[in-house]
Formats: C-alpha cells, structure tokens, sequence
C-alpha cells in the first residue's frame, strides 16, 4: 500500500534497524504513497522484581517508539503514530542464559510493535 523513499531511524540502533527492515518487507515499489519515515526508538530497563536477598529476579522492558511519515509530495501532512509495548524477562543463574533472555524478549517486542506500526500506517493512509 505504500512505498519507502526513505526512513531515518534515531535512539536506540538495534531497535531501529529492526523496525526499519520490518517496515521495508511491507514496502512496494509499484505504490503511488511514497513515504518518507522518522523512527525514534526507545528502550528502558527497570527492575521490576527483587527476592528476600534483594536480589534481582526479574527485569522489565519498555519500548517506546515514535514514528513521523508523510508522503513525499506533500510535507505539511506530518502523521505521527507513538507506541509503547512492556515485557519481562527473568534472570537466570547463568548470565550468559539472561542476556539471551532479554535479547528474546526485545526481539519480540520489536516484531509486536512493528506490525502495530504497519497496521497503523495503512489505516491512516486509506483515511486520506
């Protein structure tokens, strides 16, 4: 339904490079829409659980991502669409198994919220 001439990612990188391929699978060379895409992306790590030792047990995630679009020829119609997606993970024993837990779960986060992304682009472009 659209076409990307160009997205500019800023905040976190891994984060951003996710959502710009993401974005690129649903792009279409053939489409009338040609979008020009800001993608500002976001990670915070908070402690969300801590034993009887305090000690950590588990890790929260919040993703907040905000992305600006508008269509190539016309630059004063900015759509500007904000996300934020919460996951947890749980630390291992092993610190190697927690760092693969936490890569996990942001992967998994980058996958939701960049098809709620895509979803949101084609709505707002079939309202135009």
């Amino acid at each position: 339904n659209y076409s990307v001439k160009e997205i500019i990612t800023s905040g976190d990188k891994r984060i951003g490079y996710k959502i710009k391929n993401n974005l690129l699978i649903y792009s279409k060379e053939t489409s009338r829409n040609e979008l020009i895409i800001y993608v500002d992306a976001k990670k915070n790590k908070s402690i969300k659980e801590k034993n009887i030792k305090n000690e950590i047990k588990k890790y929260q995630i919040n993703l907040k991502v905000n992305l600006t679009f508008y269509r190539f020829e016309e630059t004063e119609d900015k759509e500007v669409i904000n996300l934020n997606i919460t996951g947890d993970y749980s630390v291992d024993q092993v610190h190697s198994r927690t760092i693969a837990n936490e890569k996990k779960l942001i992967d998994n986060l980058t996958e939701n919220i960049s098809e709620k992304l895509i979803d949101e682009i084609d709505i707002r472009l079939n309202d135009i």
